[in-house]
């Protein structure tokens, strides 16, 4: 019973941790190296209802530096294009860096509803 319990337990919990995430994925696409000022193809899943515009924001977790972002207003698409904001694009001094590309889900009044992440690797070669 106990074991029943715990498991049903965290059940719940992982059902609201995944109802309060979104899922984000992104390809760096036709993304030039060394700061190309349009954001690479980007998809988002789980939106909530409510959301009014997208903020996005990159960082090179490799070396700390933040790229900026920007903000999109969301009617409901799933995927945004190479270069529906601009931001500092991707510029490797050696190697390769992995970006992480954060998406929070904004409503009409400013409130963050969701967010979610996604890192992808970019290399100098």
């Amino acid at each position: 019973m106990k074991r029943l319990l715990l498991a049903l337990g965290f059940a719940i919990v992982a059902s609201n941790a995944f109802a309060s995430g979104m899922g984000v994925s992104f390809a760096w696409g036709p993304t030039k190296k060394c700061f190309d000022p349009k954001s690479p193809p980007i998809t988002v899943s789980g939106v909530p209802a409510g959301t009014t515009k997208l903020q996005i924001k990159m960082t090179d977790s490799s070396s700390s530096y933040d790229h900026g972002g920007g903000t999109v207003a969301y009617k409901g698409q799933t995927s945004l294009p190479y270069g529906a904001f601009h931001y500092k694009g991707p510029c490797p001094d050696s190697g390769t860096h992995f970006y992480n590309i954060t998406v929070k889900a904004v409503d009409s009044s400013g409130k963050v509803l969701a967010s979610g992440s996604a890192s992808q690797p970019f290399s100098s070669k």
